[in-house]
């Protein structure tokens, strides 16, 4: 009897197959490569990450090599750098991506991701939207949400408690972005940092997550998940999944 239920199981998962598993919706590419500051992450952000794509029906292709660069981008709807910046890209992957992105692509960049030597890739820093100056030390701070329409802030109080670097970043190449986070910087010191080094406040307007269009493609830009603790973390993960669902797909903004 048990073995007349298997093969009908068997049967119905080949013949509907819709009936038998969910569709994936699309298909996300994750680059992340071990650095020196981080590396512990990267289990366990693959490991929530997988969850989330179980749960949200997508697939997930993790990497930590460049190479894929070189291959069939078309069949990603956005590729993730995962605390994995751009010059970790040969010319030829360089050139790949950039290919990718004019055909319609979409990107998300996470932390470490968007620091860059300066003038390294200039198309890539334009892509990001902001240059990285520098960062205080770990602190905890009040982040506020500056765009409550936004997927990636669905699951945010409007003030936020959180600890992280928050990024002082620039902008040379005079590049439009919308800002979903900022940070509160009477909430922490934005001048405590190592010995030899000078950090200082960038005033009201301090983004620290955004969005914007770039080439033909979404680009969703977090600067917060510096330590492995926020991969385990509920409201992180809902702030990444929702800039990983706007990214590729283009839905769920509320004007």
């Amino acid at each position: 009897m048990k073995v007349m239920v298997r093969v009908a199981l068997t049967l119905i998962a080949v013949l509907f197959p819709s009936i038998a598993w969910a569709d994936a919706q699309y298909k996300l590419l994750v680059l992340a490569i071990p650095n020196t500051y981080h590396y512990e992450y990267i289990p366990v952000a693959r490991d929530s990450l997988e969850r989330l794509a179980k749960l949200h029906a997508f697939e997930l292709v993790w990497t930590n090599r460049a190479d894929v660069f070189e291959g069939d981008l078309k069949q990603y709807a956005a590729v993730m750098f995962l605390n994995t910046p751009g010059e970790e890209l040969n010319a030829r992957q360089r050139a790949g991506f950039e290919s990718y992105m004019r055909g319609g692509g979409n990107a998300v960049v996470v932390h470490r991701a968007l620091i860059m030597p300066k003038k390294d890739w200039p198309w890539y820093e334009k892509l990001v939207g902001r240059s990285f100056v520098t960062h205080p030390m770990l602190q905890t701070g009040v982040v506020t949400v500056k765009d409550p329409g936004f997927p990636a802030t669905f699951g945010l109080p409007p003030r936020w408690i959180w600890s992280d670097e928050f990024y002082v970043t620039a902008n040379p190449y005079d590049v439009r972005i919308d800002t979903v986070l900022g940070i509160d910087e009477s909430s922490y010191d934005p001048t405590r940092i190592w010995p030899g080094q000078v950090a200082g406040p960038m005033g009201p307007d301090h983004p620290i997550a955004w969005y914007h269009r770039w080439e033909q493609g979404r680009v969703f830009v977090t600067t917060l998940g510096h330590n492995v603790e926020m991969y385990r973390d509920p409201q992180y993960l809902g702030h990444l999944m929702g800039g990983i669902y706007w990214a590729a797909t283009g839905l769920g903004q509320k004007k």
